[in-house]
């Protein structure tokens, strides 16, 4: 149910974008309690003054390879379920396509299952056996 927004520079190749997205999704699926397919992502890429970030505030130094993820979830996490998922983002991260930590920030929103609709007109999250079907979809 998480929906991700991935937020950098403009100027990436599509194969550094699909690593980008690949690596997000392979971590909230290993750490976050993710069906593999429960994939909703949009990737924003900014002009040069459009992403306006500070180069040091509470880490970097940031370069100008900084991404932004801003993880809209339909269910809060513990909070060592938040600190494993940051790191193993990280980790992947780093491996596919080669961000550095200092340039990944994320930033995880919760809400509630009856705010979301994946269509149909319908609240799927607030109907029972909804997690058994999402997890079965994946199959």
């Amino acid at each position: 149910m998480p929906f991700v927004r991935i937020s950098l520079l403009r100027g990436k190749t599509p194969e550094y974008l699909r690593a980008v997205a690949d690596s997000i999704h392979r971590a909230m699926v290993e750490t976050f309690n993710v069906p593999p397919a429960d994939r909703f992502q949009i990737i924003h890429q900014h002009e040069p003054g459009e992403l306006i970030f500070d180069r040091n505030y509470l880490a970097g130094p940031r370069s100008d390879d900084f991404v932004l993820f801003a993880i809209t979830a339909g269910k809060p996490r513990s909070t060592e379920t938040r600190q494993a998922f940051f790191k193993r983002a990280t980790e992947l991260l780093g491996q596919s396509p080669g961000i550095r930590p200092e340039d990944i920030m994320i930033v995880v929103t919760t809400t509630s299952p009856d705010e979301w609709s994946f269509g149909d007109g319908k609240a799927q999250m607030s109907e029972p056996g909804w997690e058994a079907r999402a997890f079965g979809s994946a199959a």
